[in-house]
């Protein structure tokens, strides 16, 4: 029987599972149908698991060799995928409040960490939430998962290749960086805030989440035009702006806040779980200009992407965890106090083309990321079809009014693009 043992970014996520915080992720998937049938979904992707084998792996081991992945010689994909037995079809406010009681539920870990639930919708259409635990696929591995079993794209496209992490595209290593570069590096990943969060409380066990999306490409183009920045460096301006609209609320002004930012390290035929790794930053919330917010933005991830910070924090926790896992374990503390970061912001490549579910084409795919420690809000963004579609996750205990922040994201994406 084959046991893969898991990695040490699988060990790290499973370990931050506790009482309060759960450790999946989710993908809301809207469906221009009414007519998805329960049996025939679960018979279409029954079908296409071979695709994907890690879907049908549960954790299993023991305390000598440790967690490893293990198949689930009795998979029952009705234990996977499911529905509930009466429902009237949700509004758009109910299926956000049926979202997040799904969300708040844990994942059975005696079986394969994945579930979905077929929810009726308002206007004929059709939702699919799938949850899926982290530790068996961070955001880029589960789209990769979505298109194996579940979605069909309506053109062949292929995803971009990525450089392996650590080397460049003629396959060498990257030069060892001079001395300033990791002084610089230092300084610029391992700053702190002296303020404290907004966000920076003990988290419950309810949720909350709310949902936004913007127009890609105009997006971009005003991003490119008003300050020769990237896709990325718009989506984190404009996620601080609906912050800022969002604390003059309820809070009132702050001059900035930290956040932290996953970078995707897979590379072309890769099939880990988790392959990631991240840099954090200071974006200003204070100025109401989002062109200005905008430059500040790049201006900070310019010299991150260029001296390859997200791979340097990789190569630095992986020697730490070789040398001194003690020390790693200090590092790891360091990296996650909310003084280091308020909240995490991902952004994560979905199919550009369009796509269906079993023939019936797919409106709207939004993604969710849980909440951690003393990190109350989290914001997940994913490009499909055209769109950026966010998701926020919050306890609402410490966040109030989070689809406040959702409509103002949409707002100054709006000021941007009108700006360019």
């Amino acid at each position: 029987m084959e046991r893969i043992p898991l990695t040490r970014e699988d060990r790290e996520i499973l370990a931050l599972e506790d009482g309060n915080v759960a450790g999946h992720t989710c993908k809301v998937i809207v469906v221009d149908a009414p007519s998805l049938g329960i049996e025939e979904l679960r018979d279409g992707i029954a079908a296409r698991l071979a695709a994907a084998p890690p879907l049908t792996r549960r954790l299993g081991g023991d305390e000598r060799r440790g967690p490893r992945w293990v198949p689930a010689d009795d998979f029952d994909i009705r234990r996977h995928v499911g529905a509930p037995e009466a429902q009237q079809p949700l509004s758009p406010a109910s299926l956000r409040r049926e979202v997040a009681r799904l969300f708040a539920e844990r994942l059975d870990r005696d079986r394969p960490l994945w579930r979905i639930d077929l929810l009726s919708l308002e206007g004929d259409r059709t939702a699919l939430v799938w949850r899926i635990h982290h530790a068996l696929a961070d955001g880029t591995a589960a789209m990769r998962f979505a298109t194996a079993v579940l979605l069909d794209l309506e053109s062949s496209e292929a995803p971009a290749r990525i450089a392996a992490p650590g080397r460049e595209e003629g396959g060498h290593r990257r030069p060892l960086r001079a001395l300033e570069d990791e002084v610089g590096f230092v300084e610029r990943e391992f700053a702190g805030s002296l303020r404290r969060s907004p966000f920076d409380a003990a988290v419950g066990t309810r949720r909350e989440v709310a949902f936004a999306s913007v127009e890609l490409e105009p997006l971009r183009s005003a991003a490119k035009e008003l300050a020769a920045a990237t896709v990325n460096d718009a989506v984190l301006a404009v996620v601080a702006g609906g912050i800022r609209r969002w604390l003059e609320h309820h809070h009132g002004s702050l001059g900035s806040v930290r956040v932290k930012v996953p970078v995707s390290l897979h590379h072309e035929g890769d099939d880990a779980a988790n392959r990631d790794s991240f840099f954090s930053l200071a974006v200003p919330i204070g100025d109401r200009d989002p062109v200005s917010r905008l430059r500040a933005v790049r201006g900070a991830t310019v010299p991150r992407k260029e001296a390859h910070d997200a791979e340097a924090m990789d190569s630095l926790l992986r020697e730490l965890a070789r040398v001194s896992p003690r020390l790693e374990r200090f590092c790891e503390r360091i990296q996650t106090s909310p003084r280091r970061f308020a909240l995490t912001i991902s952004n994560v490549r979905g199919p550009s083309c369009a796509a269906s579910v079993l023939g019936r084409r797919v409106d709207r795919i939004h993604s969710l990321a849980e909440i951690r420690l003393r990190h109350a809000l989290r914001v997940a963004t994913l490009s499909f079809s055209g769109r950026l579609w966010f998701g926020f996750c919050t306890d609402p205990e410490v966040v109030e009014g989070v689809d406040e922040m959702a409509a103002g994201v949409e707002a100054e994406a709006a000021e941007l693009v009108a700006a360019a």
